[in-house]
């Protein structure tokens, strides 16, 4: 028997996850299955994991194949149905130890319940995976889990739950041991990063996470995070923003749109100036810094007008890369119902988004 296939889509918190994941499948002593770890951000997500399911089934003939992530969180009767499929976990499963040791059961097709996807929603705490990180020089730690955010556009939240800290101590600490396996970078990741804190005694921001992961693991040469919502950024991480060289100054921004209309209909939290005032000031307070953000090109009742808008974000905060994502509508999220943009018009406004962001 050989080792675990092991496949992930979508995020660099799959990533991560899908790092835990084979720690607690090899002590488990695991062999011979796929696993594959599933996006369910866009419906050509869904397809992509699909189609990533028959090739893997078709490259290890025999080998069962179980399916987990966010996709089949949200829609598991979908993979159930596949015949390539031996198992379908949820996304709270898929981090349970338990779960693995299980998976060496003799009826890991026969009696065990094919489908093991529990409500997400009932989830209250995310644990510390001390993984021994991934990649050669750069090591993820994720510190928060879930959004309270309900979007508009976002089925994330039904696959991922509510939002989830990870306790600062246990930050700290596991950044503490990857520094001494010697990385010299530490990315902090999550789904809703700037919401860490609010959950845990105290509510600390994420500025203050920041901020005490600087102090306390001084020989660290470089802390990055992933991507937040400007919106929610506190005093505390402008402040490391302006006096902490150790803290790259690179941020990657959840903006999806540059229309107040849009944004409105897309339930976010924040308006074009904020975004525009959010980038000014970082800038002001550590000139140098760079931006990436999240954009949606043609989100239902966009028109040429509201799409401009967002196209002269780019240039109005200065944004130099862009996750430019071409609508998809996700079952039974509000913006499904809204009248459609047509898909040749959302496809021209994402390849002018990606033009814009490489000009």
């Amino acid at each position: 028997m050989k080792p675990p296939v092991f496949a992930t889509l979508g995020c660099r918190l799959n990533a991560y996850e899908t790092e835990a994941m084979r720690e607690m499948a090899e002590a488990a002593g695991l062999q011979g299955a796929v696993v594959v770890n599933t996006c369910a951000v866009t419906a050509e997500a869904v397809r992509k994991a699909r189609q990533e399911i028959r090739r893997l089934a078709r490259e290890n003939p025999g080998a069962p194949v179980i399916v987990t992530g966010c996709a089949a969180q949200t829609e598991p009767e979908t993979f159930a149905a596949m015949p390539e499929v031996a198992r379908v976990i949820g996304n709270h499963e898929k981090m349970q130890p338990a779960t693995w040791a299980a998976m060496q059961a003799p009826d890991l097709i026969g009696e065990t319940e094919k489908v093991q996807v529990d409500d997400i929603m009932s989830v209250r705490e995310t644990a510390g995976h001390l993984i021994d990180g991934f990649g050669r020089h750069r090591a993820y730690v994720q510190v928060q889990n879930g959004c309270d955010h309900r979007c508009t556009f976002c089925i994330i939240p039904y696959g991922r739950g509510n939002s989830r800290s990870v306790p600062a101590g246990v930050v700290v600490d596991q950044i503490k041991r990857l520094r001494d396996r010697g990385f010299n970078e530490v990315v902090l990741t999550g789904v809703d990063l700037t919401s860490w804190g609010a959950d845990l005694p105290g509510q600390p921001r994420l500025g203050d996470l920041v901020m005490r992961i600087l102090r306390l693991v001084p020989d660290l040469p470089r802390l990055r995070i992933s991507s937040i919502d400007s919106i929610e950024a506190d005093e505390n991480l402008m402040l490391a923003i302006a006096s902490e060289p150790r803290l790259m100054p690179h941020l990657h921004l959840s903006l999806q749109a540059g229309d107040d209309m849009i944004l409105k209909r897309m339930k976010r939290r924040h308006l074009r100036d904020d975004a525009i005032r959010f980038c000014d000031e970082a800038r002001r307070l550590r000139p140098g810094i760079v931006f990436g953000a999240d954009i949606i090109a043609g989100f239902p009742t966009e028109t040429e007008a509201m799409f401009e808008n967002s196209l002269k974000l780019v240039e109005d905060c200065g944004l130099t890369f862009l996750h430019v994502f071409p609508y998809s509508a996700r079952k039974g999220t509000p913006a499904a119902r809204m009248p459609r943009v047509p898909g040749p018009a959302i496809r021209e406004r994402a390849a002018r988004l990606r033009a814009a962001a490489t000009a």
